[in-house]
């Protein structure tokens, strides 16, 4: 995984406490950096090899967390020079259990790496809008999805 070089882009280490008969899988409290007011939880799932993109928020905050399988996210800065965008790639699953912070303005793309289900959970700070983000075909940016 990249280190952040996304300004705003954050990634947080998170609990996964063994429990007897199961777990307890922390996700988001409102003293958290990254949390920016709530207004929506949803959860995708994602098939493997599957590959969801290019999409940005104009101004939500997105808190992804994935509890069940392996997602591959790719996260795409182009306010500089179209020559010079910055990229970070960041895989999520219960062997690195994190929650990853975007903020608005950054491109993100994401592929299913698990046989079966993978699940993501997003936190966002506002309602989901369809007016409210841009979208690009997956080979508007030149990234190798190759598994």
């Amino acid at each position: 995984m990249d280190k952040v070089t996304i300004d705003g882009v954050c990634l947080t280490p998170l609990k996964d406490i063994v429990t007897d008969g199961g777990c307890v899988l922390h996700a988001m409290k409102k003293t958290d950096v990254g949390f920016r007011g709530f207004e929506e939880a949803y959860f995708s799932v994602v098939s493997y090899g599957t590959v969801r993109g290019w999409k940005r928020h104009r101004n939500m905050t997105l808190n992804l967390v994935v509890p069940v399988g392996e997602i591959k996210f790719v996260l795409i800065d182009d306010s500089g020079s179209s020559k010079n965008l910055v990229v970070c790639e960041f895989i999520l699953s219960r062997k690195n259990y994190c929650r990853l912070t975007i903020p608005s303005g950054v491109w993100v793309g994401f592929q299913g790496l698990s046989d079966g289900e993978n699940m993501l959970l997003n936190l966002s700070n506002l309602l989901h809008d369809p007016a409210e983000s841009d979208h690009k075909e997956i080979g508007q940016f030149s990234y190798n999805w190759d598994i």
